[in-house]
């Protein structure tokens, strides 16, 4: 497998920035228990609002999409499935769930791979939970569907089987045999999962799967909280860059992992501190969640959505935030720029 063999392995080098980032989620880590010792009803919230943002996020960067409210929904299994979109959702959600509640016996294998493909399928008629049967590049499209260009070609459906049992086999060796760092071996197993893009559907959504699972096994535990597929969409053109760039030569193992790697840091590192911001906001809110709104609402600096806010104040409505926006916008405090999803509220001193 390219990017796992020792040769491969060895020859890597980080700059003196990827060492601090790794520092810095270290000590993050280490500072978890402290923010665990949150009480069980905010940790409950945040986890609720990270699963919904997960599900929401994940397939909309594969073009699946729905209204937040029906994801909310349908997250909190309060609906009947209604079209195809909506059971790709269900099926991410169930997905999510097995590995909050499991990661820990989860050990990366094929068969752990296949499961949750086959979950995420889980309430669709095709057939899911195999490697694919034909070839499936990489490729840019035009809105109307036709091709642009082919950004990568994976390994080919027939190599397929024999590509995941090496990744596997090199994982393990790099990790249990070797002890290698788990930060640095983590997002190259999604590099390489990635390239050898083993499905006919659904390889992004396994692969940020895999991502919080192994994540779990080592300790970093953010992703149970803070959405790092929102994260991932919210950075969706560096994180498509950083792919793409990263694969370059991955055949002959003459790419360079750097930019993906850098990039995998860098949202781990923003979850770390977006959690810790969360529970500071919980602890220094005062009164009323009306007035916890407000006081979100003014600390903003530029630019800001609803969900935005509704992700600092989590234990709040959506409702709620609507009433406090048009509240604070009738007192002349707050601006509407733009329409529908585009749309951003500005504080009006800006």
């Amino acid at each position: 497998m390219p990017s796992l063999s020792d040769k491969y392995l060895e020859s890597l080098s980080f700059t003196e920035s990827n060492t601090s980032t790794l520092q810095k989620i270290g000590e993050y880590k280490g500072k978890q228990a402290l923010f665990f010792q949150q009480t069980p009803e905010i940790l409950e919230s945040l986890k609720q609002v990270a699963i919904i943002e997960s599900s929401e996020s994940s397939n909309r960067l594969e073009g699946i999409t729905a209204p937040h409210e029906r994801i909310e929904n349908i997250v909190l299994k309060k609906t009947d499935l209604k079209n195809r979109s909506e059971q790709e959702i269900a099926g991410y959600r169930d997905a999510l769930n097995l590995i909050h509640e499991s990661a820990m016996h989860m050990d990366l294998s094929n068969n752990i791979i296949l499961q949750l493909h086959a979950l995420i399928h889980r309430y669709m008629p095709a057939t899911a939970g195999q490697w694919k049967m034909t070839e499936n590049d990489i490729v840019e499209k035009n809105p109307d569907g036709t091709i642009i260009r082919v950004r990568f070609k994976p390994v080919s459906a027939v190599a397929t089987p024999g590509f995941m049992d090496e990744l596997i086999h090199n994982y393990k060796q790099a990790i249990h045999q070797d002890g290698r760092e788990p930060l640095v071996i983590l997002p190259l197993v999604i590099l390489d999962f990635l390239c050898v893009h083993p499905f006919s559907d659904g390889n992004g959504r396994v692969a940020r799967l895999l991502t919080l699972m192994l994540l779990y096994q080592f300790g970093y535990e953010v992703g149970r909280f803070i959405s790092l597929e929102r994260i991932f969409e919210e950075s969706k053109e560096t994180y498509y860059e950083s792919l793409e760039k990263s694969s370059q030569g991955w055949h002959e193992s003459k790419h360079d992992p750097l930019s993906w790697m850098t990039y995998f840091w860098g949202a781990l590192l923003r979850a770390y501190r977006e959690f810790e911001q969360r529970v500071g906001n919980v602890k220094i809110g005062k009164g009323s969640k009306t007035d916890q709104i407000r006081q979100t609402v003014g600390r903003k600096i530029g630019p800001f959505s609803i969900s935005d806010i509704e992700r600092e104040c989590f234990n709040t409505s959506r409702d709620m935030v609507r009433n406090v926006l048009r509240q604070l916008k009738s007192e002349g405090k707050i601006v509407l720029q733009g329409k529908g999803r585009n749309a951003k509220w500005i504080n009006k001193g800006e």
